[in-house]
């Protein structure tokens, strides 16, 4: 569920550009792509069923507005559209050189309402079967370019100090820890189908779980990493992510390999869509109470992700930078709060104090985005701990999660605080 196709584009993208360092940004990309949706899981088991429960621990207005930028960003306004513009990069322009990018906008989701309003047993099938033969790709890929390189590529030495910081902050882009906290409650709602579990022994089988799943995606992107860093692909101003996929697993398969990572990342892509426009509509549907119904929700969504997915996939994660850098930090605190120290604090001010704090220092780095061109706020950001690595908000919001914690009217916490 969290293998979204789309992803795969990002490592090689990161290994380029950190060659000889590329375990620095390795373990920067791990944290945000990896461990951060893992201890989202953890998260959404130990407060309830969904993410909507956190708002017993936190507060329920602003886990709901949470909720609908979450589901906006993975649904119309970033990963659908760059579903679409990935399928046309990678599944449809390296065969179908003359195709036009709106006419395969068009034709993609297209399919991708029909398919979401009346879902057919042919997509289950897919979903099924295509995991597994996209794990296997990537498998042969990796093991095939790390045994047999198609060149012998020389690693330069580089600057290490900023490489952690561009596996961060590319990791942001995976928004695998907005899926992780919406698609938890799926989850747990079918290990509960499948028998009945007492609430520790579900948050023990989703912690196993998950763990399995996240050592499976960092062998993987720690693969695609190493294959960009060595990759002979020419250095450029502007390195685009999909051109480079290709050319690796060409280089590396030959012409059979763009065929390959043609097909499987087209069905991944529509299958991917699909799940995240059925997830989309059905949240509309639920918060307006039924006013805008799911088909209409559908045909909205698909819409608007074909008119943004013709922008092309470098330009929506540009867009989406600014995006992600507002909204993953907060979800990132929230979640590493509750599971760390969720048992000693049981108040809801603390956790909307580290909410609040982090919406300031992510917004004072989206400011900076814009208007680069602020030497006195450009100080107070860099100055801030950890600013160098794209964690300038981690301090800030852990200072005003204790100091609220202090303050709170809390006798779970002031009998039981480990400080």
């Amino acid at each position: 569920m969290f293998f979204g196709a789309g992803n795969l584009i990002l490592p090689p993208f990161i290994g380029i550009n950190s060659t000889s360092g590329w375990i620095y940004a390795l373990i920067g990309f791990s944290l945000t792509a990896v461990i951060a949706p893992f201890i989202s899981l953890i998260a959404v088991g130990q407060v309830g069923n969904n993410f909507m429960d956190m708002g017993k621990r936190v507060n329920p207005k602003l886990i709901m507005i949470l909720a609908f930028i979450t589901i906006c960003l993975i649904g119309p306004v970033i990963g659908i559209p760059r579903t679409g513009a990935t399928t046309f990069e990678i599944g449809l322009r390296p065969i179908f050189p003359n195709i036009s990018p709106n006419m395969a906008a068009l034709a993609f989701f297209t399919l991708n309402a029909s398919l979401s309003i009346s879902p057919h047993k042919i997509i289950d099938i897919i979903g099924k079967y295509l995991t597994p033969i996209l794990i296997i790709l990537l498998l042969t890929l990796i093991l095939i370019g790390i045994i047999f390189p198609s060149h012998v590529q020389h690693l330069p030495e580089v600057n290490t100090i900023n490489l952690f910081a561009l596996g961060f902050h590319e990791g942001y882009q995976t928004m695998d820890i907005l899926s992780a906290v919406i698609f938890a409650g799926i989850i747990l709602k079918t290990m509960s189908e499948q028998g009945e579990l007492a609430p520790k022994q579900r948050l023990y089988t989703t912690i196993k779980a998950g763990l399995i799943a996240a050592l499976a995606l960092f062998f993987i992107y720690a693969g695609l990493i190493y294959l960009g860093a060595i990759s002979d692909y020419p250095l450029a101003d502007h390195i685009s992510r999909t051109t480079l996929l290709l050319y690796i697993s060409t280089s590396i398969l030959g012409p059979i390999g763009t065929y390959l990572i043609a097909l499987t990342m087209t069905l991944a892509c529509l299958t991917t869509a699909i799940a995240l426009t059925s997830a989309f509509a059905s949240f509309m549907e639920k918060i307006t109470k039924g006013k805008i119904g799911y088909k209409l929700n559908v045909i909205l969504c698909s819409l608007l992700s074909a008119i943004l997915s013709v922008k092309g996939v470098d330009e929506i994660i540009s867009y989406a930078e600014i995006l992600l850098g507002l909204i993953y930090p907060i979800v990132f605190a929230l979640v590493i709060y509750l599971v760390f120290l969720g048992k000693f604090v049981k108040a809801k001010a603390p956790y909307i104090a580290a909410v609040i704090v982090t919406s300031l220092v992510s917004s004072l780095s989206a400011f900076l985005y814009y208007f680069p061109h602020m030497p006195i706020l450009g100080a107070i950001r860099n100055k801030l701990p950890f600013a160098e690595h794209n964690m300038d908000w981690l301090l800030p919001s852990f200072i005003a999660f204790i100091i609220s914690s202090l303050f709170s009217k809390n006798k779970d916490f002031l009998d039981s605080r480990p400080f």
